[in-house]
């Protein structure tokens, strides 16, 4: 009756075994660490970078106890702090001999502790969040008015060269705020307007009126197309934001929208807010020069000249100098899209353009001008330029046009990334800043660690003590619940707040309430005169309906708090309902195995330890028997 198949068994000790596997690196603690990243967008940190700080260090007489390469950073760990300050020094020499143009940032970080075999089976600690580990929080504010206002400068662009090639005379084209006024002197160029811009401008809407001998029409962007520009600004500004605080070397950044127009950043560990901020607010601009072609051009490029009158050098990714003109033909304002893909012809990577229409009127005249002749990308950060690429111009460009060549599938994508998201889409403000201490985040720690443990040692005093055995394994099962919901955080790589160590204590209660139920439903069978095995069985069997129902509607008021809340809320959410599936797997399935192993083999078993059982008398009183 109280037997469990083994194969249930089996379940259970798997189950143990990978919870007990992740959730172990969170009890190891951290180590000091150098953290090697990326301080340009057109710098890789790869296994090139590995080995090059491999040998410096070796060099040094350093040993790291870890060298990792992750997520686009190379991180060693060390065993004291006095290592990790001479291992910075290190390998700062080795990868930014001009400390006026780093290319990488090496940064002091703490990394877990764990054992190199945890590491190997993908098992980490849970990281932390600004309140515990200290660290600067902003709250951007997104000048959403600043971007509709380029678009609308953009559509007036974009009209006029319309007008001018489809033959419409006599109009005059301005931008007033966030609207375009277009001034005709008939009624026939109106109309033909009219259509034009319904046919090929969507997103804008119009409205006439007639002034006098003159006709004026009113384009408007209509509120649904002013939306998806100012969604697609944010997200492009957080693309943005993501790709510049990896030079920070933080492990774990919260960076999210919050309202329509605000974003905010946290950047746990962070204490320098200043450097913070610089790098928050960097710009990157894209210019596109003809490469100077003349002798003296060329003479500079290959045999490191003197470079010509009205032109600079620059280098490409690849260390080689390339001589530009100082003419910026367009800039990345004019660029509106870049995407990768693969030329049908030669199905070989390429990389797509889309420029507005000054862009495009522009690239057209130069491009019949220089035929055959290279053009280079540049992007200039920190006042620093490079070349992204110098391709040859081989037919009339425009408004769309491709990049190919020598180039993989990975350059590709890199390049359009590097062309379409090196700036911001819409000018930012910081409004609010905040800065934790890690003493402060350190004793957040402590008091949220003591009220989780307090509250499970004196939930375990009281279980023992009310329900004996039966109070043993509830604790026991406790302590299950509190390991599985650590490892599959850990698994998660979730970010642990205050709001989610107060939801560990409550997911704690919640799950002893299971066991509760559970307890009493077993007593109650006693009670009314059952074989303690018949008890059992329909105890854990007749709970269950309960102990479902209640944490479903737990679970319910849960997902809500994850739908609809932010920030603190949803981390507490997160781990509230983590913690409930987690409960009924430990408070019902686990604990009957328990008890299953425990009392199973007992076919002439008379009493179980629960406690005290009171059973009701023929005459109506009541006496307790301790089982």
């Amino acid at each position: 009756m109280n037997r469990y198949p083994v194969w249930k068994y089996a379940i259970i000790v798997i189950v143990l075994l990978v919870g007990l596997i992740y959730s172990l690196p969170n009890f190891f603690g951290e180590a000091p660490a150098v953290q090697v990243s990326a301080a340009k967008s057109t710098v890789k940190v790869d296994a090139a970078t590995q080995s090059r700080v491999e040998e410096a260090l070796k060099a040094a007489g350093l040993a790291p106890d870890l060298l990792t390469l992750e997520g686009g950073s190379l991180r060693a760990r060390f065993a004291t702090p006095d290592e990790q300050l001479k291992a910075r020094d290190t390998v700062q020499r080795t990868l930014v001999p001009d400390p006026a143009d780093p290319p990488y940032v090496v940064a002091l970080n703490l990394v877990s502790r764990s054992p190199a075999w945890l590491t190997a089976l993908h098992a980490f600690p849970m990281y932390l969040g600004l309140d515990l580990r200290g660290g600067v929080d902003f709250l951007l504010q997104v000048d959403m008015k600043g971007a509709i206002d380029k678009k609308a400068e953009s559509f007036a662009s974009d009209l006029r060269t319309t007008f001018r090639d489809k033959g419409i005379r006599g109009t005059s084209v301005s931008r007033n705020g966030q609207t375009v006024e277009v001034s005709f002197r008939d009624a026939a160029a109106l109309e033909a307007a009219k259509r034009l811009i319904q046919d090929q401008f969507q997103d804008l809407s119009t409205t006439d009126s007639q002034d006098g001998s003159n006709w004026r029409l009113v384009a408007t962007i209509k509120p649904e197309a002013a939306r998806r520009l100012q969604d697609a600004a944010l997200k492009q500004n957080i693309t943005t934001l993501h790709n510049r605080i990896n030079e920070l070397g933080v492990a774990e950044p919260v960076i999210q929208q919050q309202g329509l127009d605000r974003i905010v950043v946290q950047l746990p560990g962070v204490q320098d807010t200043a450097k913070a901020k610089d790098i928050l607010g960097r710009t990157a601009t894209l210019e596109m020069r003809l490469v100077d072609e003349s002798a003296e051009g060329r003479a500079a490029e290959l045999s490191g000249g003197p470079v010509p009158f009205g032109s600079e050098k620059f280098l490409e990714r690849n260390g080689r100098p390339v001589i530009v003109k100082k003419q910026v033909l367009v800039t990345g304002e004019n660029l509106t899209d870049a995407q990768p893909g693969f030329d049908q012809q030669s199905n070989q990577p390429k990389v797509d353009l889309t420029m507005d229409a000054k862009g495009g009127r522009i690239m057209r005249d130069v491009s019949r001008e220089n035929y055959k002749k290279r053009m280079a990308m540049l992007i200039f950060e920190k006042g620093k330029g490079e070349v992204l690429t110098a391709p040859s111009i081989n037919g009339e460009l425009g408004n769309r046009f491709q990049i190919s060549g020598s180039m993989t599938v990975a350059e590709a994508a890199d390049l359009a990334l590097l062309l379409r998201a090196g700036s911001l889409a819409a000018p930012m403000e910081i409004i609010q800043e905040r800065t934790i201490g890690p003493s402060l985040g350190a004793d957040n720690i402590e008091k949220g660690f003591k009220s989780v443990m307090y509250g499970f040692l004196a939930i375990m005093v009281f279980m023992c003590a009310y329900y004996a055995l039966f109070g043993l394994f509830s604790s026991i099962a406790l302590a299950v619940n509190l390991m599985l919901l650590v490892a599959i955080l850990s698994m998660l790589q979730a970010t642990l707040t205050l709001p989610g160590i107060a939801a560990m204590a409550l997911a704690i209660g919640v799950a002893i309430d299971s066991n509760v139920l559970i307890n009493e439903r077993v007593r109650e069978e006693l009670r009314n005169g059952a074989a303690p095995q018949a008890a059992i069985h329909a105890g854990y069997d007749r709970a269950w309906g309960t102990i479902l129902d209640s944490n479903v509607t737990t679970l319910i008021a849960g997902i809500a708090l994850l739908a609809f809340g932010s920030g603190p809320v949803r981390g507490f959410a997160v781990v509230h309902c983590i913690g409930i599936v987690t409960s009924m797997f430990s408070a019902v399935f686990f604990s009957r195995g328990l008890v299953n192993f425990w009392y199973g083999q007992k076919k002439k078993l008379k009493t179980v330890s629960i406690g005290t059982v009171w059973r009701p008398k023929t005459d109506g009183t009541a006496v307790a028997e301790g089982k």
